[in-house]
């Protein structure tokens, strides 16, 4: 019975795939140079957030599974790669400090070592709170707009930007 139904989905998914993909081929003629540019910049995007999500899923998946046979070493080296915040938020590095993830209500999205570093320096720039959230809030929209669907912030006035700035000013030193 399973089985059946499996099938019957991927078909559904198929045919759905198949009757989008023939709308877009006839839309193609009807654009100019302008929305056909939009249009591959957004499935970059996509297919980019796509593999973000795939990837945040695999370690999500490997962190709820229970770990056989590891030594005391790696768990305190997992540990101390995790920074202890405030609020809902935390930012757990990986082992080679290439990328960084920000954890929200049991969810993540991946920052590489220089947007990272953007972030720092964006939170650590002189300036109010509000200056503050506003630049940082001002980053996402132009570098980061998936962040907008893993955490619903509407404006530079949500108070989770605070929260992410302090979290992020917690866990990161600027290097003269």
């Amino acid at each position: 019975m399973a089985k059946k139904s499996t099938a019957k989905n991927t078909k559904k998914k198929s045919t759905n795939e198949e009757t989008l993909a023939k709308e877009l081929r006839s839309l193609i003629p009807k654009l100019d140079v302008e929305g056909l540019t939009y249009l591959i910049e957004q499935a970059s995007i996509h297919i980019y957030n796509m593999k973000v999500d795939e990837h945040n899923r695999a370690v999500l998946a490997a962190s709820e599974t229970p770990s056989k046979g590891k030594s005391s070493k790696a768990g305190k080296t997992s540990a101390n790669k995790q920074k202890s915040l405030t609020g809902n938020f935390t930012i757990k590095g990986t082992e080679s400090g290439s990328s960084y993830y920000l954890y929200y209500q049991n969810k993540n999205v991946m920052f590489s070592q220089s947007e990272m570093t953007h972030l720092v320096k964006i939170v650590n720039a002189p300036g109010t709170e509000p200056e503050i959230c506003e630049r940082l809030f001002n980053w996402f929209n132009r570098e980061r707009k998936d962040i907008f669907s893993f955490i619903n912030m509407k404006n530079k006035f949500d108070d989770r930007l605070k929260e992410i700035s302090a979290v992020i000013k917690k866990s990161f030193k600027l290097r003269n």
